[in-house]
């Protein structure tokens, strides 16, 4: 079976609900995607409502209040949403690495790994009742003797102490409260899954990878779950392995990689796609197959997207970067590219504007090169 990256670029943004733009549940985008970077609130909600037809400025934060998403600690230690549903599998993989064990985490944090279960506890007891800042936490929690000495790590944030705790499913964010950070319990949440068995979240994240990403390699699982979530070489080849009848090889111009046998039919009878989508920086499109794909990241702009600059996606193909500046949004248009696709450029400089919830009007520039003075924000 061959194709070629056009056709499956094409499939890939339709399985990522950017072509055609979708009419899904934030639940829904997510939960495809497998993880959304949260590190930035406005990013996020670009992110998300770049795959959905309606969507407004706060819909993240409303779906984050109401439970149908959730925030934790995940890809590369980085805040990230994830779903409730499908959150504990990428969970289980982090926590697969059991970072509480080790020797230079107990000496530093003053925990050893026995006493780690009983401070889980102490932290569940206390989110119990409600959402808490970093601050309400820490007064509960070090009222106990044995967590005393762990108040100057909470007033530093206690970021590292607390990743853990969202691996295991004790924890995760909550909304923010007067612009300060809140934890909360997943207890309540009807939709939370808890943490998977590790032998059932492998697989599943991998076929999960295969359906959302492909056609890939295994190098792609190793970036996305081993680089990722620190999932263990030995551990991904061994799954990898063992879903091996549950995946098609097909001929990507030369390259062999991998679909899930059920999308082989749909994936060969994509056609190629010249849709353009403005995206946000260190949107999924980029940072699920990593930016050293040059399938979709060309080498000559790899430095600007790991920037996080925000992306002109034509193609499937980064070819451009965009920046909000006043009332304009300024387009840089990559020339190798040929000429730039003004109306369906000024199309999603409309839906920009609707999303964000200002007018907004385009401003398109050429460029040969792009140099360090190219917007990205």
């Amino acid at each position: 079976m061959s194709i070629s990256w056009s056709q499956a670029l094409a499939w890939r943004m339709q399985r990522h609900f950017l072509e055609p733009v979708g009419n899904e549940s934030i639940n829904d985008v997510i939960r495809r995607l497998g993880a959304v970077l949260a590190t930035d609130e406005d990013l996020a909600e670009l992110a998300v409502g770049a795959r959905r037809v309606q969507s407004r400025r706060g819909d993240l934060g409303q779906a984050l209040t109401e439970g149908s998403i959730i925030k934790a600690f995940a890809f590369r230690g980085a805040m990230h949403y994830l779903s409730p549903e499908d959150g504990g599998a990428y969970l289980a993989l982090r926590a697969a690495g059991r970072q509480w064990e080790l020797p230079s985490w107990q000496k530093y944090y003053g925990l050893s790994a026995a006493a780690w279960p009983a401070f889980r506890e102490s932290v569940r007891e206390a989110l119990k009742e409600g959402p808490l800042t970093t601050a309400e936490l820490s007064a509960l929690v070090t009222r106990d003797a044995a967590y005393r000495h762990l108040r100057p790590v909470f007033e530093e944030g206690a970021g590292t102490l607390i990743k853990p705790l969202t691996w295991q499913g004790d924890m995760s964010f909550g909304p923010p409260r007067d612009g300060q950070r809140t934890f909360q319990s997943l207890a309540h949440n009807p939709r939370w899954s808890g943490i998977w068995d590790l032998e059932e979240a492998g697989p599943h994240a991998i076929m999960s990878y295969f359906r959302a990403y492909g056609p890939a390699t295994h190098d792609h699982i190793h970036y996305w779950l081993g680089e990722g979530l620190s999932a263990g070489r030995q551990r991904l080849e061994g799954w990898l392995t063992q879903i091996k009848s549950r995946l098609a090889a097909v001929d990507v111009e030369g390259e062999t990689a991998y679909v899930a046998s059920e999308d082989v039919d749909a994936l060969m009878t994509t056609q190629p796609t010249q849709a353009v989508r403005l995206l946000p920086g260190h949107d999924q499109w980029v940072m699920g197959p990593g930016t050293k794909d040059q399938r979709v990241v060309p080498s000559a702009y790899r430095a600007l997207v790991t920037r996080k600059a925000n992306l002109v996606v034509a193609g499937g193909v980064v070819s451009g970067t965009w920046a909000v500046k006043g009332d304009e949004v300024v387009m840089v248009w990559f020339g190798k590219n040929g000429a730039p696709p003004r109306k369906s450029l000024e199309e999603q400089v409309d839906r920009l504007a609707t999303m964000t919830g200002q007018p907004l009007r385009p401003t398109l520039q050429m460029s040969a090169t792009f140099g360090p003075d190219m917007p990205r924000r």
